[in-house]
């Protein structure tokens, strides 16, 4: 994420952060020591996506402050 938006780790730890997904599960997490967006919890296919044959899980990351 960090290298996405162009920051430095640090400038990226120094920003408010957010990972918004529909639902409750929060699906998707960022790795603090790497900037890396990772996956926060199982995700089961079966669950999310029963009938339908292309799944996608959709999240928005907010990042605060100027870039």
């Amino acid at each position: 994420v960090a290298k996405d938006l162009g920051l430095q780790l640090l400038e990226l730890s120094d920003r408010t952060l957010r990972i918004l997904n529909k639902g409750r599960t929060q699906y998707f997490a960022l790795h603090g020591k790497t900037g890396h967006l990772v996956t926060a919890e199982r995700i089961d296919r079966e669950q999310l996506c029963r009938l339908v044959e292309k799944c996608v899980l959709r999240c928005e990351l907010i990042v605060e402050g100027q870039m």
